[in-house]
């Protein structure tokens, strides 16, 4: 079994899952990701999206491949390219950490450390970039599943710290340092916490 993990590019973008591929959650402004879902082409967004920020910043995801078979990805960048992170309480991101977007697993690919190949492979590239750390917002209340949220019980079980408390929706930091030296103890509960968000979990609407 061959494993290899890819830069998500322009040519690759329509290897993610097809309603990953069609979702601007994260992408848009909530305004206008309601404007782009009415109008039919979330997709030609998500699309202009990546074309920016890999132009102006650089990579902004990975997809880890089995066989030749998109297997799971994950989404990051500075919080100014990530227009809905100001509409949570608890923004914003802190200007020295980049946001942790989003990150999903096919079910039928967990389990088999490929969620530690994600995030291992975020940490040495954002590491390699000068970046100090990664933030996200979690949610305390994940099992009624938000949008493309991580549960934060789970981001604390993995390391990161809360620097924003908030009752549904608080934002967590990890130090890249500490990324990077993890224990495989650590490594195994995220790989648990990425197999677990299936898209008809991870997408509904906040």
């Amino acid at each position: 079994m061959s494993r290899r993990l890819a830069n998500v590019t322009l040519d690759n973008l329509d290897d993610l899952p097809r309603r990953c591929r069609r979702c601007v959650f994260w992408e848009l402004d909530p305004m206008n990701g309601n404007r782009a879902v009415e109008a039919g082409d979330p997709g030609l967004e998500k699309e202009a999206w990546v074309s920016s920020t890999l132009l102006e910043w650089g990579s902004c995801g990975k997809i880890v491949y089995v066989d030749g078979v998109a297997a799971g990805f994950v989404l990051y960048a500075p919080p100014h390219y990530v227009p809905r992170s100001v509409a949570f309480p608890t923004s914003p991101v802190s200007a020295d950490a980049v946001l942790l977007m989003t990150a999903h697993i096919i079910p039928e690919f967990s389990g088999g450390g490929l969620g530690r190949m994600l995030v291992q492979g975020v940490a040495k590239d954002l590491t390699r970039r000068g970046v100090r750390a990664i933030e996200a917002f979690g949610d305390l209340k994940w099992e009624q599943p938000g949008a493309c949220l991580m549960p934060a019980d789970y981001l604390l079980s993995v390391g990161f710290k809360t620097v924003r408390p908030h009752l549904r929706f608080p934002r967590l930091r990890l130090e890249l340092k500490t990324a990077v030296s993890w224990r495989e103890d650590v490594e195994v509960a995220l790989e648990r916490l990425l197999g677990s968000m299936s898209p008809e979990r991870a997408l509904r609407p906040v």
